[in-house]
Order: C-alpha cells, then sequence, then structure tokens
C-alpha cells in the first residue's frame, strides 16, 4: 500500500462542497460521541442507585457498524441536509470515533503500547481539521490534471497526477480510498493505492553505512560520504514568525469565555503566520525524502540508532532543535523505503555506546560529555570526530555475512554478540508511506 498525495485547485463552489463534507464528518462525529456518553453517563447513574447489572440499560456498541446504523436511524432529525453530502462524510465522523474510543479502550486495558490515550473530546469547528475519506463511489484520475471524487465531481489538481495515472493505465495500480484534507488554506488529496512493486536492488547492495544523527550536523556516514548539513528550516523562520505572532495579537481574537468572534483582520494573519509553518513542514519533508532516498536506493544494509526522541524533546534545551531535525521521521522513511529497494534496516540498541567506544581498538570510555566533539582514545591513539566514531561503530555492529563479505564484525570484537542490532520491526515496516515525488 502506497500514498499519493496532490494539491487540489477547488473552484469557488467546490470549496463550500469540500467544507460541507467535512463539517458533515464532524458533525457525525459528535453526535456519535454525544450517544456513547450519553448511554455511559445513564449507564453510571443507575449502577449508583443498587440496580443489579443485568437490570441496566443495554450497552451501546461502540463499533463503526453500530454506531453507522444508529446514525442512519436518527439523521432525519439530527441532520435534515444529510442528502447534501456523500454517505462517506458521515462514515468518516463515525470510522474515527469508533477508532478513538477503541484506542482509549485498549490503552485504559493496557493492551495497547505507548503513552495513555484519553477519551475522545468534541470536536470544534475552529480548531479540528478539516478532512474527509472516500471509500466506495467513483474515485478515479481524469487525465492528468483532474480528479473525480463521489458527490464533489471533477475537480482540477495543482500538479500532473502522471505518476499516479501511468501505473493505473498500466494495470499494477489500483486506488483504494481518497482523503481530502484542508492544509494551511489549501486543499490536497491523498490516495491509498495497492501498488505492484517490482523487486529492486540497491546499486550497492553488499555495502554497510552506519548513520549518525545530530543537531549539528543530520547525519554523519561511515563510509567517508560527505556530512548531511541541518538546514534548521525553523530556527531560518522564527524571525518571520515573531513578527507575525505580533501582528496576531494586536488583532481581536476570538474569545470563548466571552462568545466573541475573530475579526477578518486576525483570520487573514493567522493564516499567514500558519502558511510560514506550513513552509517549514514541506521544506523539512523534502530534504528528508531526498535524503532517505538516496540512502536507500544505494546501500544494502543501513545502520541507525534507537534514540529516545520523545525523552529528548522534554529536554527544554534541545526540544526545539530536535523537533526541527525530524529524527523519527528519518528513521520511518527508512524503513519502509530499504524494504521498497531490496535493502535492510538494521537499528542499533538504545544503550549501545556508540560515541564512547573507540572505532579501531573498541575501548569504551567512561564518559564522555557532550561538549567534547572530539573521540580521543587513550589506548591506540586515535582521534577522530565523534560523530564520524559513532557512525564506523554503528556500520561495525552489522555482521560481515549480512552484507555478504565475511563473518565477523568490522572492528573483529564481535561487538554484534554484546549489543546484536534488530530490524526495524513494529508497524514501521508494515505501513508504507510515499509521495507523489518519492
Amino acid at each position: 500500500m502506497q500514498a499519493y498525495r496532490f494539491a487540489l485547485d477547488p473552484t469557488p463552489r467546490q470549496v463550500g462542497a469540500l467544507l460541507r463534507h467535512a463539517g458533515a464528518a464532524r458533525v457525525a462525529f459528535n453526535w456519535g460521541l454525544a450517544v456513547v456518553k450519553a448511554n455511559v453517563g445513564q449507564r453510571e447513574a443507575v449502577r449508583s442507585d443498587g440496580v443489579a447489572e443485568d437490570e441496566l440499560t443495554p450497552a451501546l456498541s461502540w463499533s463503526m457498524y453500530s454506531l453507522r446504523k444508529a446514525w442512519n436511524q436518527a439523521k432525519g432529525e439530527v441532520a435534515p441536509w444529510w442528502a447534501t453530502c456523500s454517505k462517506e462524510a458521515y462514515a468518516t465522523g463515525l470510522d474515527r470515533l469508533a477508532t478513538s474510543l477503541k484506542n482509549w479502550s485498549d490503552s485504559t486495558s493496557g493492551k495497547r503500547k505507548g503513552p495513555r490515550v484519553g477519551f475522545p473530546r468534541f470536536k470544534s469547528k475552529r480548531k479540528s481539521t478539516w478532512s474527509v475519506r472516500f471509500t466506495t463511489g467513483t474515485i478515479r484520475l481524469d487525465g492528468r490534471t483532474h480528479v473525480v471524487l463521489p458527490v464533489l465531481g471533477r475537480i482540477k489538481t495543482h500538479e500532473s497526477t502522471h505518476k499516479l495515472a501511468r501505473r493505473v493505465e498500466a494495470g499494477t495500480a489500483r486506488i483504494m480510498s481518497a482523503t481530502v484534507r484542508r492544509e494551511a488554506g489549501r486543499w490536497f488529496v491523498s490516495f491509498t493505492v495497492e501498488v505492484e512493486r517490482d523487486e529492486r536492488t540497491p546499486a550497492r547492495p553488499d555495502a554497510v553505512i552506519g548513520v549518525d544523527l545530530g543537531v549539528k550536523t543530520l547525519a554523519v556516514f561511515s563510509d567517508g560520504r560527505p556530512a548531511a548539513q541541518n538546514p534548521k528550516h525553523y530556527d531560518t523562520a522564527r524571525q518571520k514568525l515573531r513578527f507575525l505572532s505580533r501582528t496576531v495579537s494586536r488583532r481581536q481574537g476570538p474569545d470563548r469565555r466571552t462568545g466573541r468572534r475573530p475579526s477578518n483582520r486576525w483570520r487573514r494573519a493567522d493564516a499567514q503566520r500558519n502558511k510560514v509553518h506550513h513552509q517549514v513542514t514541506a521544506l523539512r519533508r523534502d530534504q528528508i525524502h531526498k535524503l532517505t532516498t538516496s540512502l536507500a536506493r544505494e546501500y544494502g544494509t543501513i545502520v541507525v540508532e534507537d534514540l529516545n526522541v520523545a525523552g529528548m524533546v522534554k529536554n527544554r534545551r534541545l526540544a526545539r532543535a530536535v523537533a526541527d531535525a525530524g529524527f523519527g521521521e528519518i528513521r520511518r522513511q527508512l524503513a519502509y523505503k530499504t524494504v521498497w529497494n531490496g535493502g535492510h534496516l538494521e537499528v542499533a540498541d538504545r544503550w549501545f555506546p556508540s560515541s564512547k567506544t573507540c572505532s579501531s581498538c573498541g575501548t569504551v570510555k567512561t564518559k564522555l560529555p557532550l561538549r567534547v566533539r572530539t573521540h580521543v582514545c587513550e589506548t591506540c591513539g586515535l582521534v577522530l570526530d565523534r560523530d564520524e566514531n559513532a557512525a564506523l561503530n554503528l556500520a561495525a555492529l552489522v555482521k560481515r555475512h549480512v552484507a555478504g563479505s565475511g563473518p565477523e564484525t568490522r572492528n573483529g570484537r564481535g561487538a554484534d554478540r554484546k549489543t546484536p542490532p534488530r530490524g526495524a520491526g513494529g508497524r514501521e515496516t508494515s505501513t508504507l508511506h510515499g509521495t507523489s515525488s518519492r
């Protein structure tokens, strides 16, 4: 499964239809959540009065099927205008509610790993993301410059869709669903596509490369490849964002306590600020895509560290720089791009001392503060940049027979037996993401 994303250029009338569909999804979500909370609250109130469990009000099922059945019975009273939108709009909101409730239930019972998920909350018209998903009906490409969606009809795209159109015409791709989403004042459509991929082989299938990620230098490589510099897109835009944020603060914005609505000048200033944030995100995503694509197409085995990004962003001194670098996104993209290109991604253990270990003799330092940027080995006298030394140690973790060049590790110490690398694993290798340009 792969996603193709294209920007849209809808007409004013089509923009109104898109907003109406996205609003219908939000209405269905809020209606379903209100029904669920009312059912739960009523059962708790009756249970507190000492009523037996079998005499309580029947519990409402939280499945998508049950919620949609209840919606079809009540939509005539809840939304008399329901016929103006596709049924997929209401299914979108109810499906999101069912998923949110399941995530909360699994998190509460311990079935779901990671941070605890809170109970769903009502979606605000102002803060929620405007989006709708289509899974049935007419979903296709019309030429190279238009897409066709249920009820919405034929919509012009801002960019050519030839990359997806060629696959569809050749019979190697089948569109499964389409999601329309509004970001920074623009509309985008994302197609989830079932793709038949040819087996690929990296340009250097036997080559192993260690990638050490950092803030000052985004990525340092073990094979002498020029380091990838960190452009720090957010830091570059901070001055402009500061000016725009000051402008927004001087306008009459919304106030939930008094019910005051924002002025048109506030809306325009806020849109300009959001546009800058969107540009920063796009620039960062483009740079990471170019980096990960070049690595996955050339090297057979790529070794990275299992960084605790969630813990790093809790440090107020590093949070902004770490978030701007996008460590988690780099690993996510490498996970699926190595699979696409016939390579392999190895993830070193989080506690492996890649920076403290000498890449020449294997001596491990007791301490190596972050302010020390050069690794000096007291045993063999090696003097090497800290990040380059870490990249060499990451590459040495992989056994030579993985890359097809021998049974031992690079430094000959069998370090991979002490701290074995592991595959990317989890959902990273099974959830394939892509863009139209990568």
